[in-house]
């Protein structure tokens, strides 16, 4: 289930993230998925899109920091 466009992520992102850590997000989840497809390269029986999803949060953690309830660029 990878993501086409932005548009298309869950909500719970979209709402909370700016543009470009969509994008981080989005080109993230993408890989992990492809990366991910054998179970076997997965932890603790992780499911496919759990683990995608967990990869993605961790690209814009790198990029961006939470503070004030927003998400802002790391400088």
């Amino acid at each position: 289930m990878p993501y086409s466009a932005k548009s298309e992520l869950p909500e719970n992102v979209r709402s909370v993230l700016p543009s470009h850590a969509q994008d981080i997000y989005k080109e993230a989840f993408n890989s992990a998925w492809d990366q991910y497809s054998d179970p076997a390269d997965r932890r603790e029986n992780a499911g496919r899109e759990e683990t995608a999803h967990k990869v993605a949060w961790a690209a814009v953690k790198k990029a961006y920091r939470k503070g004030d309830d927003k998400w802002h660029k790391k400088s």
